[in-house]
């Protein structure tokens, strides 16, 4: 059976909700909670992968579905499309629509010490097919991308194909992160030749065919989550749910999300109804989504309190629980799995919040450094935004591609300054501009030594003045 269809009927068989959406004034606070809980992995994604699909300001959209955006370089302030991107991986970017046929994507061989795949539908549910950490990219591979509900392909073999992958949706991302040797010419110019060797097709066209035609597309307005909750959220939950394929039967966060949206009349393979009577009170809805993302905002600062989710994050469809995908899902979209990398927050010694009002120092010993196979950084942003901040230097973060230098022991002193500090390496300063605004210091171990990260802190950041 479709499992959008088989969605339905569990729904209604169960009992998953009230027969009949609430109406707008009905809701509890407890529920309104709930039904943010339910939806954000679904708004933070909408709104992601439409923006890589066609935001004229976004550097890094693909410009159409069933298209790929190649990276120039390391990014910049310019980027906006996200929050805290990073800035020591290229990030090639395939926005998916499998809708009316099969997507095959080829992708080539590497010489990086880092390269890695990470798919996602709108569900935000995070698989990594291709890993530099599992052996792959020494050689070309082909992966075949559909859902469950393609039109002409239901995942049998194909010629020439090396790998299958069922994704959770008709619309998704396959999200290629290449460490691009940026301190080594020769591989530089290798890998950035690799990148742009990556080649999609849909599944016709790869074997010779004409193109299938498209069916044409009325996608609501996406914008930011907050602007969601406030303006269009029944519009876009209706749209996404008609996308993506639930099984509430096996997965206990399909069952919770049905339920939820069920409360408000949203339901996989209805119709939106704009002139129908809202059966939410959006100025509610949005003031209660504000209040939790601040609150997931502090967890994610609290290096306590993430602590537990740091090994949890961006993970499969049945292998993360709900309290995790909505903090990810709220920090950041689209990470990766501790496998493959690791985020640590950087604190002060004395606890209070980075300003920008201060300049601030962070050492390591060599017996300090973090315990990274692949690599690592560390990445300077703005707290309400997470963006890079502009800076006439072009310097975003310290690593082995935006640079950095040991010391002689092997160490390092990372300083957060507004102007570069007598004997301080270039590559070791991290430009603010004196203001009153908040910052934040997120390292990124890459193919981390997961047995050590047990017992390894991260450095704090120390005030200088």
């Amino acid at each position: 059976m479709n499992r959008l269809i088989k969605g339905i009927v569990s729904a209604a068989v169960v009992g998953l909700a009230v027969a009949s959406p609430a109406k707008a004034d009905q809701l509890t606070d407890a529920e309104l909670e709930n039904l943010v809980k339910r939806s954000t992995q679904y708004v933070a994604l909408f709104n992601t992968l439409n923006n890589f699909v066609d935001d004229p300001k976004n550097p890094l959209a693909s410009g159409g579905w069933n298209k790929t955006a190649y990276p120039k370089g390391l990014a910049n302030a310019s980027v906006r499309a996200l929050p805290r991107p990073n800035n020591d991986t290229l990030y090639v970017l395939s926005m998916l629509d499998m809708r009316d046929d099969a997507v095959v994507i080829e992708y080539p061989a590497f010489d990086s010490k880092f390269v890695s795949l990470e798919v996602s539908a709108m569900d935000h549910y995070v698989n990594i097919p291709l890993a530099t950490a599992k052996g792959d990219f020494k050689k070309p591979t082909k992966i075949l991308y559909y859902s469950e509900r393609t039109d002409g392909y239901s995942g049998e073999d194909v010629k020439g194909v090396d790998q299958i992958f069922e994704m959770s949706g008709e619309f998704g991302m396959a999200f290629l992160r290449v460490m691009p040797q940026a301190n080594d010419p020769a591989k530089f110019k290798a890998n950035m030749a690799a990148i742009n060797a990556v080649k999609l097709q849909t599944l016709s066209e790869f074997q010779g065919k004409p193109a299938k035609p498209v069916t044409p597309l009325n996608t609501p307005k996406y914008s930011t989550d907050a602007n969601v909750y406030a303006e269009n959220f029944l519009e876009v939950m209706q749209w996404v749910f008609n996308y993506t394929t639930f099984d509430p039967d096996k997965y206990e966060m399909d069952k919770e999300a049905l339920a939820a949206l069920k409360q408000v009349g949203v339901e996989p393979g209805k119709d939106f109804d704009p002139n129908a009577p809202k059966t939410l009170d959006y100025k509610r809805l949005a003031e209660t989504a504000a209040k939790m993302y601040a609150h997931e905002n502090d967890i994610w600062n609290s290096p306590k309190e993430v602590a537990p989710y740091l090994y949890k994050v961006f993970q499969p469809k049945g292998k993360i629980d709900i309290d995790t995908m909505f903090l990810q899902s709220v920090v950041g979209p689209l990470g990766q799995p501790a496998s493959e990398a690791m985020y640590p927050g950087i604190t002060t010694t004395g606890g209070k919040p980075m300003n920008a009002e201060h300049d601030y120092v962070i050492k390591m010993t060599k017996d300090e450094m973090p315990p990274a196979i692949a690599f690592w950084s560390a990445t300077l942003y703005d707290t309400e935004h997470g963006y890079f901040i502009p800076n006439k230097e072009d310097k975003y973060s310290v690593g082995q591609n935006a640079g950095m230098k040991l010391n002689a022991e092997g160490g390092i002193e990372i300083h957060i300054a507004a102007e570069q500090p007598d004997g301080v390496p270039a590559e070791n300063w991290l430009p603010i501009n004196r203001e009153n605004l908040g910052i934040d210091i997120i390292m990124r171990i890459y193919q981390p030594d997961l047995e050590k990260m047990k017992t390894w802190k991260a450095p704090k950041a120390e005030i200088v003045k």
